[in-house]
């Protein structure tokens, strides 16, 4: 057959190949899926994909049920809205949301989402965090 020691060497080259290889698309795959938080005015002046969070404006949503299109407006900290446009399903409790993150890019009038992450309040909210106390049972 061959050199057991040079097949052995051939191997090890192979399989360390093979290691740096998956470890370079694992990388490239994971940075390329990394969406950054930034504020309402990085989004509106940058094309690439990013993420914003703000509160839904009270009575800004509109569904438009044929295409399946949800538009709304949002606003940051300091008093600034934007407008997010969405192609999908609208998101159950969205109504009710606390904040929404909104996952997509800038095109010229409106943050165009590709996801919405819609945070609603805590079903526990409001409820004693000390549950050693009783409120007075025997």
């Amino acid at each position: 057959m061959g050199d057991p020691r040079k097949q052995r060497k051939m191997w090890y080259a192979v399989g360390g190949v093979l290691v740096v290889a998956f470890v370079v698309v694992g990388a490239t795959s994971f940075k390329a899926n990394l969406t950054p938080y930034v504020d309402f005015e990085q989004a509106m002046s940058t094309s690439s994909k990013v993420q914003v969070a703000g509160g839904l404006v009270e009575d800004s949503s509109v569904y438009v049920d044929d295409h399946q299109e949800l538009f709304f407006k949002i606003v940051d900290e300091e008093g600034t809205e934007m407008v997010v446009r969405y192609g999908g399903v609208k998101p159950a409790n969205f109504e009710e949301a606390t904040q929404i993150v909104a996952v997509g890019a800038w095109q010229e009038d409106a943050f165009y989402a590709e996801r919405l992450l819609v945070k609603c309040p805590s079903k526990y909210q409001g409820v004693d965090s000390d549950v050693t106390k009783h409120d007075g049972e025997a």
